[in-house]
């Protein structure tokens, strides 16, 4: 694994060192597609609103994220002086002129046969977040042309050929097929190829809608994750020195290496679109793995959450409360300091580990509109 991540490293500094001759990339808009790692509101206005504790250690009080705060799409957004994302789905409050968030929690590449009740999985997977974008495309112009308060509140037309399209999606495709029994060898050799076609399919959909800047992160260690550790019995053996599980962290790096090619042959089918291929997975393991050298006391180990090795239990989720003689407790509350923590609930970074990532990745953002 130390060679992957190496090679990695290396490949985003030759990338740095070469775009160093170009000016600076200005995006007006931000259009983002993918899981709970970006969704800032979409399943709330679906589903019914993520509840308190999220939110509390930035917002105060919830804001439609899975996280005691900011995510790293937020830190996008700061970076390159926009707003925060308002979901797409979220019909109060919002303001699309800056960009629009497709992303739901849960939300895979590839539809599931299986409703969000059934399986914990969204119905709002990457072709339909799709033909959200190109419904919001067309009809935010038509209702713009309508002038008044419609200017202040979605994009100008030339927004959509210069915004970043950002995307984090994928970590829900090897959960799932994991959670339905399918083995690591299976789920590598045949839906991974599936689920990186169906992931090209979309990029050169939104680039024949005149999407031309693309910031791709590719998926984290889920071996590392309670929610995925907890699902199954597992063997000693199947742990490495750190209590992440190797085969499910194996399964993420096969889907990374399928990825990063894709990104490959999508640089050469589609001749002017700039396209960077982000290494979240770096981040997020070296988080696991060296916690305490970035200042973190926890590192597998939930923040808010109840019971077990980590502080999880997916039937007592975060924020679960109870009445005890006419009051209300919280079962699953959150830890007294959750910028020490790694993981917020189980599934989710907490804001500190997502400022983390954040920094590590965020140099090439000022590269993004140059083609490599």
């Amino acid at each position: 694994m130390k060679s992957i991540i190496s090679s990695l490293f290396a490949l985003s500094l030759l990338s740095l060192s070469s775009a160093s001759a170009h000016a600076q990339c200005h995006f007006p808009a931000i259009f983002n597609f993918g899981d709970s790692n970006s969704d800032t509101g979409g399943l709330s206005a679906a589903f019914g609103q993520a509840g308190p504790p999220h939110g509390s250690s930035f917002f105060g009080s919830p804001a439609g994220r899975y996280c005691d705060g900011r995510l790293v799409v937020d830190f996008i957004a700061e970076s390159l002086g926009l707003p925060y994302l308002s979901a797409f789905l979220d019909s109060v409050g919002s303001n699309f002129s800056h960009g629009a968030n497709f992303a739901t929690a849960g939300s895979p590449i590839r539809a599931l046969n299986s409703t969000l009740r059934q399986s914990g999985f969204s119905p709002f997977s990457l072709d339909v977040q799709f033909v959200q974008f190109s419904n919001f495309h067309n009809r935010s112009q038509t209702v713009r042309s309508r002038g008044g308060v419609y200017t202040t509140m979605l994009p100008e037309a030339d927004s959509f050929s210069q915004a970043l399209y950002t995307f984090d999606i994928g970590q829900n495709d090897l959960t799932a097929g994991y959670f339905a029994n399918k083995t690591v060898e299976q789920l590598g050799t045949t839906d991974v190829p599936e689920i990186i076609s169906q992931f090209k399919s979309a990029v050169t959909n939104i680039y024949t809608q005149g999407g031309r800047y693309f910031w791709i992160h590719n998926t984290g260690p889920i071996g590392c994750l309670a929610y995925v550790i907890e699902w199954f019995p597992l063997k000693a053996s199947d742990f490495d020195s750190h209590g992440c599980v190797s085969p499910l962290n194996h399964l993420a790096q096969q889907f990374n290496d399928a990825l990063k090619q894709a990104v490959i042959e999508l640089r050469a089918s589609l001749s002017e679109a700039a396209i960077t291929y982000v290494d979240v997975y770096s981040a997020k393991h070296e988080l696991f793995v060296h916690a305490q050298g970035h200042g973190f006391k926890r590192s597998l180990v939930s923040c808010c959450g109840h019971g077990g090795k980590y502080n999880y239990n997916k039937n007592i989720g975060c924020g679960k409360k109870v009445t005890v003689k006419g009051k209300e407790i919280y079962i699953g509350k959150p830890c007294d300091e959750p910028d020490k923590a790694v993981i917020w609930d189980g599934v989710h970074f907490t804001q500190a580990a997502n400022k983390f990532i954040f920094d590590k990745i965020a140099t090439g953002l000022s590269m993004a509109c140059h083609r490599q």
